[in-house]
């Protein structure tokens, strides 16, 4: 059988199709940028279907320095990664904290806020401190594959708490209003928001616990270096032009950078 010069080409086009199908578009007129949705006031749905938060205005300042259109998206927490890496958006901004495992999976920009974490206990619980072994057979709360999580289960876990792990902060903070947790952890700015909202009657913030300060940043795909540098332009451009002192002063009256 002879085969001609065009029946060749052909699957080699449908090749080229389907790389450029698949490859990121880094330079696009359009940003899509993901978002958890559930993590106030990072992230959240209003009763309208809007997202809005720190998150999402941070988000849409760098796409407004960048000059390209900012498409938010919602993603649950333990499908942001994989989402990214299937290609389903551009970046993640979604109070994502920088560590050495995400490293391997993703990129970062630098941080755009730091914080630490906290204990938050019902006030029947009788928790007067964070020390490890007065949560020993007490259930504690924290959302999944989170660092929220890992210190749950590596300092409280090691010292005898019925760690619980949840698809998001949300779901653990509900439970722990209806007494099915004693305490549960998470980012202090995040649960110094919810007290001054749905905590205040219930419960109360313990304190910071020790060795817990971690840094946000936005993640791009491993290949997105030339993205994840223009991100990073950008977020310095807000921090000297005074948008990102604006835009934290909407939600915190401290400096959470």
């Amino acid at each position: 059988m002879v085969v001609t010069p065009s029946k060749l080409l052909v699957p080699a086009f449908a090749a080229l199709l389907m790389t450029c199908a698949a490859a990121p578009a880094r330079d696009a007129a359009t940003l899509r940028i993901a978002t958890e949705g559930a993590f106030p006031p990072f992230s959240d749905i209003t009763a309208g279907g809007e997202v809005q938060g720190f998150d999402v205005d941070i988000a849409n300042a760098l796409c407004g320095h960048m000059k390209v259109a900012c498409e938010i998206v919602t993603q649950d927490w333990d499908g942001l990664i994989p989402g990214l890496q299937a290609g389903k958006y551009d970046a993640i901004v979604a109070s994502m904290t920088i560590t050495a495992e995400r490293r391997k999976q993703v990129a970062f920009t630098h941080k755009y806020y730091s914080t630490p974490l906290a204990l938050v206990a019902r006030k029947d619980s009788g928790l007067a401190g964070t020390e490890p072994a007065a949560m020993a057979g007490r259930a504690l709360g924290a959302q999944a594959a989170s660092v929220h999580a890992d210190y749950a289960q590596s300092v409280y876990g090691r010292a005898g708490a019925d760690v619980k792990l949840y698809p998001s902060v949300d779901e653990a903070l509900i439970d722990l209003v209806n007494g099915r947790l004693d305490a549960a952890i998470s980012d202090r700015f995040a649960l110094v928001d919810w007290m001054s909202k749905s905590g205040r009657d219930c419960c109360e913030i313990v304190g910071t616990l020790k060795d817990s300060e971690s840094q946000a940043g936005i993640a791009v795909r491993l290949e997105d270096t030339a993205l994840r540098d223009r991100l990073d332009a950008a977020l310095d451009a807000i921090l000297a032009d005074g948008t990102y002192k604006k835009i934290q002063g909407k939600y915190f009256d401290f400096d959470i950078y």
